[in-house]
């Protein structure tokens, strides 16, 4: 099913994790997909090859969502090499835990910087483009911890609830000129990143989750593309769980 055909999307962070699967599931269904990356320079350049195999036009753009003029300017490559700009994926995002009595200024503001900056500033620079449209879906990867806090994450909660109270307020900003905006919290979501975690450690993760399962990059590309699609276009100012049930 083409639920993106003719759409053109941004996706950041989208060289592994959840943001890879987010822009393959996008390309499946038909999205010209524009997605950055950083560090991952040898993930992100074969990852445009591969999505490639579906038919629709695809461009990696090395920058830095965090740096407010990096942004803006991805936002003007973007019109000028695809036309327009239907969907904004912020899913650009670090970790640094670690305990208040032990978590550096450098930490907090990194985080802080990336995770939610980084939003600002890609929404921004993308509003101009949506606004001219009158049209536009925004999709911010918050997470489970903004909602409920988590010991050794009051950088990363702060920065996921941030994004929550940043969500809302673009909503009721720019619904008007038939702009949504919603966030979505993963849960445990398991990736590579995950996968050097205890086992022992993960397996009571997943005992407390009610579907006894950590959950995959699928399952959270897979709400992204519904809100995403015209399928959702009464959708908006609204955070959507994807826990197995972890906050029920």
């Amino acid at each position: 099913m083409q639920l993106l055909k003719g759409k053109t999307a941004i996706i950041t962070g989208a060289s592994r994790g959840i943001g890879r699967e987010i822009a393959e599931v996008f390309a499946k269904n038909g999205a010209d997909i524009a997605f950055t990356y950083l560090s991952s320079v040898e993930k992100g350049e074969a990852l445009e090859k591969e999505l490639e195999q579906y038919g629709t036009k695809i461009k990696g753009f090395r920058s830095d969502a965090s740096d407010f003029a990096s942004a803006d300017q991805l936002a003007k490559d973007v019109v000028a090499e695809f036309g327009r700009i239907d969907i904004l994926v912020n899913n650009a995002g670090v970790t640094r835990d670690n305990l208040l009595m032990r978590m550096s200024e450098e930490q907090w503001d990194e985080v802080i910087r990336i995770n939610l900056k980084s939003v600002f500033n890609l929404t921004k620079a993308c509003q101009r483009t949506m606004l001219k449209q009158r049209s536009g879906s925004i999709i911010n990867m918050s997470s489970v911890v903004g909602v409920k806090g988590n010991a050794g994450q009051a950088n990363y909660s702060a920065s996921k609830a941030g994004i929550i109270g940043f969500t809302k307020s673009i909503a009721l900003e720019l619904g008007s000129r038939n702009i949504r905006s919603n966030a979505i919290a993963p849960g445990f979501i398991e990736t590579e990143m995950t996968d050097a975690l205890d086992e022992k450690m993960v397996k009571e993760w997943r005992n407390a989750i009610p579907l006894k399962r950590g959950g995959t990059a699928e399952d959270v590309a897979n709400l992204t593309v519904f809100l995403a699609s015209d399928m959702s276009t009464y959708i908006t100012g609204q955070v959507i769980n994807v826990d197995g049930g972890m906050l029920t």
